[in-house]
């Protein structure tokens, strides 16, 4: 058993031993996600919406047409969810779904009106939370760090990886 003096406080966080783990870039990640996604919502307070649906939304926006296959591919994902989602921004009605006569299968995603207008109301909090708080980061650090991410999470051609 411990002796009392060996006992972390609640406010010695900075007192844990990493083990190892402070080479982790999983680790690292996420915690840089905890603390963007807090970000996040404290940007959109009261909005029913999460980071990754944002996204689809500004995607769509850009991309007007785009096969939703496509883009589950492209932010990887998973089939079942992004058609969850979907259906949900239909109910919703920011999304509307169409399927091209030439194929059946596909299916082209097309922001509604209303669906426009949301998405643009809140792109500066959406980019802002970001752009205007680096989180400590210089904007050369923020440019290294985005370079990086890109570099670590763009599959490596030939590897499947």
């Amino acid at each position: 058993m411990a002796k009392s003096s060996e006992v972390l406080h609640a406010t010695q966080v900075d007192a844990v031993r990493l083990g190892g783990l402070e080479t982790s870039i999983g680790l690292h990640l996420r915690l840089a996600q905890l603390r963007a996604y807090d970000r996040f919502f404290d940007a959109f307070q009261g909005v029913d919406l999460r980071p990754g649906e944002y996204s689809v939304l500004w995607l769509i926006h850009q991309n007007p047409g785009v096969r939703q296959g496509q883009l589950a591919e492209r932010l990887e994902i998973k089939a079942a969810q992004m058609t969850k989602m979907i259906r949900r921004f239909e109910d919703q009605g920011h999304v509307r779904r169409v399927i091209p006569d030439e194929d059946r299968r596909a299916v082209c995603l097309f922001l509604t009106e209303g669906g426009s207008a949301f998405t643009l109301r809140h792109r500066d909090a959406f980019f802002g939370h970001d752009t205007h708080n680096h989180h400590g980061l210089s904007d050369a650090e923020v440019g290294q760090l985005i370079q990086l991410l890109t570099k670590y999470t763009t599959p490596t051609k030939g590897t499947g990886q």
